[in-house]
């Protein structure tokens, strides 16, 4: 999936983030995101949130993104960012605008919803072009062990990766 939106100029052009606490930093800027993800040459791995209101996205948070097994994956594997989208945290015009953006540009109807994704800038229009590799949620089904939901997420997490269009296209 090839979207395009509209570059945000983004006040803050420094590198917005936020450590979890769990050895994790997500970032809000996408604009930081995509330099890092260039340079690293890893996707990208957009969270959209509700932070403030929605249960499934702590219980996300809980249960996947703060146990061991994700922590070491994400840090060796892609470059977080997070798409919030509180009712009660105020949050600038600006983040506001990009959230929204992408939202639209992924189409998310409900959250918690992940997307592992890349995007390169077209300097002469200023916008995004977005490479979908594919999407994930709350972890469920007859395989997830109460207490180990990082573990199936990990494994459709690895179903989405192996999607990486570069490497097909090496093939």
């Amino acid at each position: 999936m090839k979207k395009l939106f509209p570059f945000l100029f983004v006040l803050f052009v420094g590198a917005r983030s936020f450590a979890s606490g769990t050895g994790l930093t997500w970032y809000t800027n996408l604009d930081s995101v995509v330099a890092i993800s260039n340079e690293t040459q890893k996707p990208i791995f957009g969270f959209f949130t509700g932070s403030d209101w929605c249960g499934w996205c702590i219980k996300l948070q809980k249960n996947v993104f703060a146990k061991q097994a994700f922590i070491d994956w994400a840090n060796a594997s892609v470059v977080l960012l997070e798409l919030d989208f509180p009712r009660n945290n105020q949050q600038s015009a600006e983040l506001k605008a990009q959230n929204q953006s992408l939202q639209q540009a992924f189409g998310i109807q409900g959250y918690p919803t992940c997307w592992i994704f890349t995007a390169a800038r077209d300097t002469t229009t200023n916008n995004y072009s977005l490479t979908a590799w594919g999407k994930l949620g709350y972890p469920y089904g007859p395989d997830v062990i109460v207490g180990q939901e990082e573990l199936k997420f990990l494994s459709d997490a690895a179903v989405v990766m192996e999607k990486n269009p570069a490497k097909k296209a090496q093939n």
